[in-house]
């Protein structure tokens, strides 16, 4: 208390000590641009700012813009829907619930269905094949089937000329999925990766691309989202004339074409599976409805009492807490009384 010195050299941020503890004045250095530095990088806002520009363009990115498969579909859903109002006698009828019979859709965002699953993104995969651009934009010789078959039956020469059909697209999905034992949750990533390629790489997807861009999408999905991933050679066993190098070459590339990006955040996933959900049910798939058994009945019953004494549990914890912050001892908690 009482040294001037150290007060001046706390409150003047203009004055420093020298190397003798004398008090001299700091003129402030000025300050360079960044064309005197040399230094032309290009800020993190502005990348940002031009991810919020072209928000509309990613959808496999941005969990407010509309997925491609989606507007896509949408040429067909009136063709759909005339379809089904023609054909409502032959058609079946949904099921609804009553006093004495309760359906259950096991269809959930968290534990979506396998089968309906795979049915879902193989209609996503039809409508981006049926409803492509005309220009076709720019073509990539690893997803070619013709420079890179899978098999090693010759390949006709209009294989690119035919629109595959939905069976089709489903049964080369759920071959994959069921030898390599995938899960669903795999397959909503593996269309997330699909079409942020489209997007990406500014390709589209037709009839003599389309498998080994579902593979290469595959392949990732299931390494980056399952624990126990599928190794490339394994997809070798299950696609019997293709070789490791050609797979390791299509991961290398898809890898290239998303720029390494194959980060999904759980809102673009949710987007994705309620999406799954809306061509569904306009294109009359038919969400898996079971009754309600004595055994679900059972086990939900218990599910609701036990999240219900947790809770209880957490606010009687956080009554304790109170009460010892405030070293209170016999504290005996009744209601309020409200006049």
């Amino acid at each position: 208390m009482g040294s001037t010195s150290s007060c001046c050299v706390s409150s003047s941020p203009k004055l420093r000590r020298n190397a003798h503890s004398r008090l001299e004045s700091h003129n402030p250095e000025p300050e360079l641009s960044r064309e005197d530095t040399g230094c032309n990088l290009q800020h993190i806002s502005d990348r940002e700012n031009v991810d919020e520009l072209n928000m509309e363009y990613n959808p496999s990115d941005h969990p407010r813009a509309s997925t491609i498969f989606l507007s896509k579909s949408q040429p067909d859903v009136r063709e759909k829907r005339k379809s089904l109002f023609i054909n409502h006698r032959g058609s079946r009828r949904r099921k609804h619930s009553s006093c004495s019979t309760i359906f259950l859709d096991d269809n959930t965002v968290s534990q979506p269905n396998l089968k309906f699953t795979i049915k879902c993104v193989s209609l996503a995969i039809y409508y981006h094949i049926k409803n492509r651009d005309t220009d076709g934009g720019m073509q990539q010789d690893i997803f070619d089937e013709k420079l890179h078959p899978l098999s090693k039956s010759e390949v006709p020469s209009d294989y690119d000329k035919h629109d595959p059909e939905q069976k089709q697209i489903y049964r080369f999905v759920r071959t994959l999925f069921s030898a390599a034992q995938l899960t669903a949750e795999c397959a909503i990533v593996t269309l997330v990766y699909v079409e942020r390629l489209l997007t990406y790489a500014d390709i589209d997807i037709g009839p003599g691309n389309w498998k080994r861009m579902l593979l290469g999408a595959i392949l990732l999905a299931s390494k980056v989202w399952d624990d126990q991933a599928v190794w490339n050679v394994d997809y070798c066993q299950i696609l019997k004339d293709i070789t490791v190098e050609d797979m390791n070459e299509l991961e290398r590339q898809f890898l290239e074409l998303l720029q390494f990006n194959i980060n999904v955040p759980s809102s673009v996933y949710a987007k994705y599976y309620f999406d799954l959900r809306s061509l569904s049910e306009t294109n009359n798939l038919s969400f898996p409805l079971e009754p309600l058994s004595q055994d679900k009945a059972q086990r939900l019953e218990a599910i609701s009492r036990l999240c219900d004494d947790k809770y209880k549990d957490a606010r009687r914890a956080g009554k304790k807490r109170s009460a010892s912050v405030d070293n209170l001892v016999g504290v005996r908690w009744v209601p309020a009384i409200l006049s």
